[in-house]
């Protein structure tokens, strides 16, 4: 019998993405293997079922009972493990910190699963990390959202009522999501800055035409994030910042680092200290907002600075954010197939790390 590989239609809310592309669905039959999706599982994406040729489709409840491997965006209802059959393989951004009940849960049931969340940084996981594809859409979507709450043009114009001078932009951290942010600004014709404590990150900024903001405070850390600062670094880092906001239009902050509280890099006095109508669209709402102000999810108006904590913003641009990812798992999945079998190589750091639970043992520590 073939391997399955299957996928559910999501059920996040808001979750608009699916795990398994037309693209992915026809590499994997052309290694034999089977593919079998819930009836609309794309549609939300644009794909059509009719836009998956060769492709078996089922209800949620035929999919779970013959899936092998089951590939998800968000993970589905916890009831789900229920349904699938021990021994079975579930991979995609599991969001195990913090959600013990979950990873207990596919624990009992003798799943064995894989967090994409939780691969290495390293050059060889590049093709299959979702954190980083994602992140790329949602540093674009970030950009545009300013843009359209944003009360000023971002572009210098020359109309015959005079020159608009361009809006002075500022992207808060320079990882994937920063340096998308930053490269979105500078095409949407914005005066553009970008401000990272790595000072590696310097580089990447220019090389995108935006300028480096240097305030004094360097905190290179491992992994591809920055270190935790010392009081005293960030007493520094909030005064240089807090002057230097005075003059800025827009912020868009990126600072987060998953299963932790996101940094609180702008605090209220500083918001007191922008001009009005300047606005704050912070991309770490998920992790409690750079801002600490910021409401995740919500619109905040405070003394004339907008702050918008906007979430899962992958999932508002769903057809090439799952071109990515479905690329992304499919690229994972690799290492756990050989020939015409599932055989996970535990001794592979990629496969390793990223496990969770494994045929009911728990690999994940809180």
């Amino acid at each position: 019998m073939p391997i399955t590989v299957a996928a559910l239609r999501e059920t996040a809310t808001g979750e608009r993405r699916v795990a398994i592309t037309p693209e992915v669905a026809k590499k994997l039959r052309g290694k034999g293997i089977r593919v079998l999706l819930e009836q609309g599982a794309g549609a939300a994406a644009g794909f059509p079922d009719s836009s998956y040729a060769d492709t078996e489709f089922a209800g949620a409840e035929s999919v779970l009972a013959q899936a092998d491997v089951l590939t998800c965006v968000l993970p589905p209802d916890d009831s789900a493990w229920e349904r699938l059959r021990e021994g079975s393989i579930v991979i995609g951004q599991l969001r195990p910190y913090g959600a013990p009940v979950r990873i207990t849960s596919m624990g009992k049931h003798r799943l064995t699963a894989f967090a994409l969340e939780l691969l290495p940084r390293t050059t060889r996981a590049q093709a299959m990390d979702v954190l980083s594809s994602q992140a790329a859409v949602a540093g674009y979507r970030a950009m545009l959202i300013a843009a359209e709450a944003a009360p000023k043009f971002f572009p210098m114009l020359t109309t015959a009522a005079g020159t608009i001078r361009p809006s002075r932009v500022l992207v808060v951290g320079a990882g994937v999501a920063g340096l998308q942010a930053i490269a979105t600004a500078r095409r949407l014709g914005a005066q553009t800055e970008g401000y990272d404590v790595r000072p590696e990150t310097r580089e990447q900024v220019e090389s995108l035409g935006a300028k480096f903001v240097e305030l004094g405070v360097s905190a290179a850390g491992s992994g591809g994030y920055a270190r935790e600062l010392t009081a005293e670094e960030r007493a520094a880092q909030q005064q240089a910042l807090a002057e230097h906001l005075k003059s800025v239009d827009v912020i868009v902050t990126t600072a987060a680092v998953p299963g932790r509280p996101s940094p609180k890099i702008i605090t209220a006095a500083m918001v007191d200290g922008m001009k009005p109508g300047a606005l704050i669209v912070d991309l770490a709402a998920e992790g409690g907002g750079n801002c600490e102000l910021t409401q995740p999810g919500q619109r905040v108006e405070h003394q004339g600075v907008t702050i918008l904590g906007p979430l899962n913003l992958p999932a508002g641009a769903p057809l090439h954010a799952s071109e990515m990812y479905a690329r992304n798992v499919y690229n994972f999945l690799e290492l756990l197939v050989q020939g015409d079998a599932l055989a996970p190589d535990f001794n592979d750091e990629l496969v390793a790390k990223s496990c969770v639970t494994r045929n009911g043992e728990l690999h994940f520590q809180q």
